[in-house]
């Protein structure tokens, strides 16, 4: 089973930022895309269709938390909790 760090660091893992695009623009991990939380249950298919692995991240991991769950509902398999923006830096060195 691939770790959360083995998927961060593998160029075909999409890091998705859940947090608002407010926060997103203040500070974020370069290369990732900003999907906020409240957009994740339209874009689903858009999820779907991207056919790769996806970690989200937020503040402190419980907006990506639901993030994950709401995909994971709606048949999205590979998708992770990255946890806080601060996991994500320290999972990237």
């Amino acid at each position: 089973m691939l770790t959360i760090k083995k998927l961060v660091n593998n160029p075909q893992t999409l890091i998705v930022d859940v947090r608002s695009p407010l926060e997103f623009e203040s500070e974020h991990i370069p290369g990732t895309q900003n999907i906020p939380l409240e957009e994740i249950p339209s874009r689903v298919a858009e999820f779907k269709s991207l056919g790769k692995p996806l970690v989200l991240y937020c503040r402190s991991g419980n907006r990506s938390g639901m993030g994950v769950s709401i995909l994971k509902q709606n048949g999205v398999t590979e998708v992770y909790n990255g946890g806080s923006l601060g996991d994500i830096r320290i999972l990237l060195n």
